[in-house]
């Protein structure tokens, strides 16, 4: 949704348009919730929780990044977008401008990433070298697999068990059952946010030529792929609570229903540019159950 005109924007206004800063909380709530498993399993370190943080962000950046340069290359960008500007498809950056940032965004991240390893274990470096290469590929590289219906499964698995048990495990040098099953919570809620992204675009996508699962299955394959991901999500807590791996008060997180329900009623009901609102609201409930679940096992620990 285009709130400024571009040629009012400066270059550092540019540049914070890039790397699209409303999707950065978001993707803090899988370390968030590794975090509070820690804190409450008694292995924080905050060392690695923060660097965790940082790695998380400056790979969601680069990410953003790489997308906006590499959609525009591939013409899946034009001015039938639906979505927030892009800085190379308005002229605002060049191409060779997006990918200097991207690359230095991502070395960034890797300096972090071996600080991991190092405080955890020197494995771990392969799993951020394949989770950096996986941020340029989704749209970049010979075999862009968002465009072919791999994006779900992989914002899954990166954002989910690679977040959430990477995260807990170079903090604790183990992974917990009850970050195994969050992870999957975790997961599924950062899918449901590219399945409104992907809902929203089956008609730009389908003229692109990207097979995303929305353009595969339509519309309300999509919208029950996002119902079923949250659905998940709120269920896992209860059950991991009824089996003895979470306190009482971690069901704090079900108070992002209050964000939750009205975001999926939108994207029950609605489709095209509205569809923005639903993906910030999806990007909301991501980060009010994850810091909502840590504030209850903060109390649970006290």
């Amino acid at each position: 949704m285009h709130t400024s005109h571009p040629g009012t924007l400066s270059l550092r206004q540019v540049w914070w348009l890039a790397i699209r800063p409303k999707t950065l909380p978001a993707a803090l709530s899988s370390v968030i919730v590794a975090c509070a498993l820690t804190w409450y399993d008694g292995v924080f370190r905050l060392g690695p929780a923060l660097a965790a943080m940082g790695v998380a962000l400056l790979l969601q950046i680069g990410s953003n990044l790489a997308n906006d340069v590499f959609d525009y290359e591939r013409g899946v960008d034009t001015e039938a977008r639906k979505g927030p500007m892009r800085v190379t498809q308005a002229g605002l950056l060049s191409p060779h401008q997006v990918k200097l940032g991207m690359k230095l965004v991502f070395l960034g991240a890797f300096i972090l990433w071996i600080y991991l390893a190092w405080a955890s274990s020197w494995h771990m470096l392969w799993i951020g070298l394949v989770a950096i290469l996986a941020a340029i590929t989704y749209t970049g590289g010979p075999f862009p697999f968002g465009a072919y219906g791999l994006g779900d499964p992989f914002a899954f698995l990166f954002f989910g068990p690679v977040a959430v048990m990477g995260a807990y495990f170079m903090q604790a040098l183990r992974i917990s059952t009850a970050a195994w099953w969050m992870s999957v919570a975790m997961g599924l809620i950062i899918t449901a946010i590219l399945v409104v992204n992907n809902l929203r675009d089956i008609p730009t996508d389908s003229a692109a030529g990207r097979k995303t699962l929305a353009v595969r299955f339509g519309p309300v394959w999509a919208r029950r792929e996002y119902f079923f991901c949250l659905l998940i999500a709120y269920a896992l807590v209860p059950a991991l609570i009824w089996a003895g791996l979470l306190p009482l008060a971690a069901l704090l997180s079900w108070g992002s229903l209050a964000v939750a329900v009205p975001t999926w009623r939108l994207v029950e009901e609605q489709e095209g540019e509205i569809l923005n609102i639903a993906l910030a609201g999806t990007g909301k409930i991501a980060l009010s159950y994850s810091v909502l679940f840590a504030v209850g096992l903060l109390l649970a620990s006290l």
